[in-house]
């Protein structure tokens, strides 16, 4: 499932998906005390100051609920919150001399009262930075799990999500996706490049699909194949985010140069916003693109190739997830359903190996037709639980490129004192073979990477290469 940036609009995605289910909710005092959280209902009220205490809250919502709490050593997450926690003190050009990690023992809550302790006389003698330790402290915490659903969502700063009717950014899109530099930036691959221009300054200062990103603010996107920080500055996420200096390369003319964009508001592509989108390929292919596993998105796939299917006979139908990041575990088995009954398609798991099998919707009538899918680096989640379906169950085939690796586990989402949210998962993903998604990916059956030639051609291979597929 994916998870948004802020705490209310991350909760309404949870709570839309039936991934977060509802509990009493407790008071404010009750949820502090440390002991356990509450699964959250509904967007929350207010954000309101983060404190030792809803640390504290956090801390034993992480080892009371999460999927291995039970199993983890307290001591790293703990020790993460200290090391950010002085690195702030630093960043700010200040030095606290008592701010020394407490000597901890492996026992959960006697290393909390040490750390609590600890942190309140250090917050104590910097009184203008306590807000901002309390933040990254809690965010190193949740960052320790090293687990790609697990979120902690607030609002200090306006978010883009906030915009109705109108995109933020430099309106531009490249092979390296903006959640691939937030999750597992090592998936990326060399050359950097432009994939789409979307509008407002990528557009005004003529950049084409293709062209190249040889610096970005001066830094280079890759060292020695790996994706550096820079690239992040080409997805700016807040109103205040500064003009970026991009250099480029076409390599149809062997042009070089650099330009300033200046990250703004420009209209938004309403087209792109559909979850879903289908034509007809060749007069008896279904092509369906589906950026997402939303609520109805499902019947809102059935339904498009069922219109693409009346008056002719389909001969195949090719589902595009590419750039896919994920959703509702029970729309991808509803899809499933559509091309086999009576069928595992995933395992939810403890960390004590007891697992609950998730299966087809088999009220779902079979289409009965051949199916390749479209993945790639961007497909992630429930993207990746219908995919490795498919290629465990045999039911198609799969083309382009090895998808996200980011699946540890159906989210769910729990309220904090301050009313600010944070979300994990409290079972993790095993594919219908009992394998392990998470941090590995789906590779494809035909592996077809996309490349600068090809976007600033026009060209789609993985497409071309699904057609011919379904001709054989």
């Amino acid at each position: 499932m994916t998870v948004m940036r802020t705490a209310a609009a991350g909760l309404a995605v949870l709570l839309a998906a039936g991934c977060a289910a509802p509990a009493p909710p407790r008071s404010q005092a009750s949820a502090a005390a440390g002991t356990a959280c509450a699964r959250a209902q509904a967007p929350p009220e207010a954000e309101t100051a983060t404190t030792i205490d809803v640390i504290g809250q956090a801390y034993f919502c992480i080892l009371g609920d999460y999927y291995s709490g039970a199993t983890l050593d307290a001591r790293s997450l703990l020790t993460a919150g200290f090391a950010a926690l002085t690195r702030e003190i630093n960043r700010h050009g200040r030095e606290v001399p008592e701010a020394i990690m407490p000597a901890l023992t492996g026992d959960r809550k006697a290393d909390w009262a040490a750390f609590a302790s600890a942190y309140r006389k250090i917050t104590d003698r910097v009184p203008d930075l306590r807000d901002r330790l309390a933040v990254v402290t809690l965010e190193a915490i949740v960052a320790a799990l090293g687990d790609d659903h697990a979120r902690w969502t607030h609002d200090l700063k306006r978010p883009l999500d906030y915009y109705d009717g109108d995109d933020y950014g430099l309106g531009l899109e490249t092979n390296v996706t903006g959640s691939q530099m937030d999750g597992d930036s090592g998936v990326a691959l060399a050359p950097l490049f432009v994939t789409a221009v979307l509008g407002g300054a990528a557009r005004a200062a003529g950049l084409r699909p293709g062209d190249i990103v040889e610096a970005v603010n001066g830094s280079a996107p890759f060292v020695d194949g790996e994706a550096t920080p820079a690239i992040g500055a080409l997805y700016p996420r807040y109103p205040d985010a500064r003009p970026v200096e991009v250099r480029l390369l076409r390599e149809s003319t062997g042009r070089r140069w650099s330009v300033t964009l200046k990250p703004a508001l420009y209209p938004r592509d309403l087209a792109a916003l559909q979850v879903v989108r289908s034509k007809l390929l060749d007069d008896d292919v279904a092509y369906v693109r589906m950026t997402g596993f939303s609520p109805d998105s499902a019947n809102r796939v059935l339904r498009a190739i069922s219109r693409l299917r009346s008056g002719r006979t389909l001969s195949g139908v090719v589902l595009d997830l590419r750039g896919n990041g994920g959703g509702s575990p029970t729309e991808a088995n509803r899809l499933l359903g559509a091309f086999v009954h009576g069928k595992v398609t995933a395992y939810q798991c403890t960390a004590g190996g007891a697992c609950e099998a998730g299966r087809t919707d088999d009220t779902v009538e079979l289409l009965g037709l051949p199916l390749v899918v479209l993945t790639d680096r961007g497909c992630a989640s429930a993207c990746e639980h219908f995919s490795s379906a498919v290629k465990d169950l045999h039911l198609g085939r799969l083309v382009g490129t090895r998808t996200a690796g980011a699946i540890s586990g159906p989210a769910q989402a729990y309220l904090l004192g301050n009313n600010t949210v944070l979300v994990f998962p409290a079972r993790h993903h095993l594919g219908p073979n009992r394998e392990v998604i998470d941090r590995i990916g789906v590779p494809p059956d035909y592996h077809v990477a996309p490349t600068p030639k090809d976007a600033a051609a026009g060209r789609d291979p993985a497409l071309a290469r699904a057609l011919t597929l379904l001709r054989e």
